[in-house]
C-alpha cells in the first residue's frame, strides 16, 4: 500500500487513451428502504415512473441528496477519456423535473460523485474535482497521480474512496488532500458504496466486502461480475447494473434481473436510489437521459 499527499491543482496531465471502456460511477452509503426486508424469493418490481428528454448527454451517474432533496447527475461522457470540458453536473427534482441543468460547467468527462462535509466530490479522468454545494461553485481539483481512468466513488462519512477502472486501484482520499491507494490489483473494479463500516466493490470477479481497517476482501457475489453502480440496501441485499443494460436484485445468495434494456441500446450505468420512495433512478449514457423506476 502506497501513501502519498497530493497538493490541490487545477491543472491535469493529458491522456492518450484509444480503448473505450464500457464500464463507466456510488453512489450515496448507506441507502435503505422498505425493500430490505424482503426474501430472497420476493423479488421486487419495477414500474417506470418519469423520464428526462435526451439533453443530459453521456448521463454517466446518479446520486441523490436527502439534505438537499435533490439528484445530481454527472454528463458529458460523449468521449468518456477526453479532455473535452464538455463535462457538466445536471440538478434533478425527484419528480425528474430540471432544477439547474447546467449546475456545474466545465468538466470533462465526470462520473462517480460522493458527498462528504456539504462538497460534492467527482472523479474526472485522472482528478478529483471538489465542488462546495452551498456556494455551486468548484472549489479546487486534486490530480490523482499516476490515474488511469478514475470511475466510481463513496463515501463513508470520513473519507471519500473512489476507483481506477484501469489500473485496478481503489484510492481514498480525506478532507486535507490525502490520497492512499488503500486497495490494488483488483482487475475491472468500478461500482462502489459503503454501508454499516464496510466498503463494497464490484470488479471483474464480483461483488465484494472490505473491512475498512486491514482492506480483506470477501467475495460474495459472483454473478453479477463487470458491473457499474451500486446500491446497498443492507448487508445482504443489493442492486447493481451493468453498464450494458442490466440490473439485477441480489438477497443472500439469490440473484434476480430486475431489469433489461439492452435490446434498446439503453444503458444502465452508475444508478442510484432515493429510499423514502423506493424511486431507482437509472442514467441511460448513449440515450442522454435518466428514468426513474419505483420498486414495489
Amino acid at each position: 500500500m502506497k501513501r502519498s499527499k497530493i497538493p490541490l491543482c487545477f491543472s491535469a496531465v493529458a491522456i492518450m487513451l484509444v480503448a473505450f471502456i464500457s464500464s463507466c460511477t456510488t453512489n450515496q452509503g448507506n441507502q435503505q428502504g422498505g425493500l430490505d426486508e424482503r426474501t430472497a424469493q420476493d423479488t421486487p418490481s419495477l414500474a417506470q415512473i418519469w423520464k428526462t428528454d435526451s439533453t443530459l448527454t453521456g448521463s454517466e451517474s446518479t446520486l441523490y441528496s436527502a439534505e438537499a432533496n435533490v439528484i445530481y447527475v454527472s454528463c458529458g461522457n460523449t468521449d468518456p477519456v477526453a479532455k473535452d470540458s464538455d463535462g457538466f453536473i445536471a440538478l434533478l427534482n425527484p419528480d425528474g423535473s430540471f432544477k439547474d441543468r447546467n449546475w456545474i460547467t466545465g468538466l470533462h468527462a465526470p462520473k462517480g460523485m460522493a458527498i462528504l462535509q456539504g462538497k460534492l466530490y467527482v472523479t474526472d479522468i485522472d482528478e478529483i474535482v471538489i465542488i462546495d454545494i452551498a456556494k455551486s461553485e468548484i472549489e479546487s481539483k486534486v490530480l490523482v497521480e499516476g490515474a488511469v481512468f478514475l470511475n466510481d466513488a463513496a463515501s463513508d462519512g470520513t473519507l471519500v474512496y473512489f476507483s481506477d477502472s484501469r489500473a485496478g486501484v481503489i484510492y481514498s482520499l480525506d478532507i486535507e488532500g490525502n490520497i492512499v491507494a488503500v486497495i490494488e490489483s483488483t482487475e475491472g473494479i468500478n461500482g462502489l458504496e459503503c454501508f454499516d463500516g464496510h466498503l463494497y466493490a464490484l470488479d471483474k470477479e464480483g461483488l465484494k466486502r472490505y473491512d475498512t481497517k486491514k482492506y480483506m476482501p470477501s467475495l460474495i457475489n459472483t454473478e453479477v461480475t463487470g458491473g457499474d453502480g451500486l446500491i446497498v440496501l443492507n448487508d445482504s441485499t443489493f442492486i447493481a447494473s451493468r453498464w450494458a443494460g442490466q440490473i439485477f436484485f441480489i438477497k443472500g445468495n439469490e440473484t434476480s434481473l430486475l431489469l433489461d434494456t439492452q435490446a434498446e441500446k439503453s444503458n444502465t450505468a452508475d444508478i442510484g436510489y432515493i429510499s423514502d420512495e423506493n424511486l431507482l433512478l437509472v442514467p441511460t449514457f448513449m440515450k442522454n437521459e435518466v428514468v426513474a423506476y419505483h420498486m414495489k
